[in-house]
């Protein structure tokens, strides 16, 4: 059943020029995403990302020397990594906007101390 309606990679391929992995899909389509936004490819050198490997009939993505398995599925949807990976990639991004309320809210006097609750 899930063969039916999720989608499958057919393909999966480094392009080195361009720095992304690209998937082809059994519905026609296809997508492509930097793989150092991806747990476990941060640092992986351009030989190593051009080992993957299809995984589950194309249920995801496998890099053996790498020992880095992501779910079509999960790329698909944004998730590049396990839920604390995510959110600490979170934290690390940067804006004008986000620098700026940073150099505002260090001219109040930083971060507000916790209250105990009482």
């Amino acid at each position: 059943m899930a063969a039916r309606i999720e989608p499958r990679a057919v393909r999966a391929r480094y392009d080195r020029r361009r720095g992304r992995m690209l998937v082809d899909l059994t519905n026609g389509c296809s997508f492509t995403f930097p793989p150092r936004l991806a747990q476990g490819l941060e640092e992986a050198s351009d030989d190593a990302l051009a080992e993957v490997e299809l995984l589950g009939n194309g249920y995801g993505l496998h890099w053996e020397s790498l020992d880095v398995d992501l779910s079509i599925p999960g790329l698909l949807a944004g998730l590049f990594g396990t839920k604390s990976y995510m959110a600490r990639r979170a934290g690390q991004a940067t804006s004008a906007a986000k620098a700026a309320a940073a150099r505002e809210n260090g001219t109040k006097g930083g971060r507000p101390r916790k209250s105990s609750g009482r």
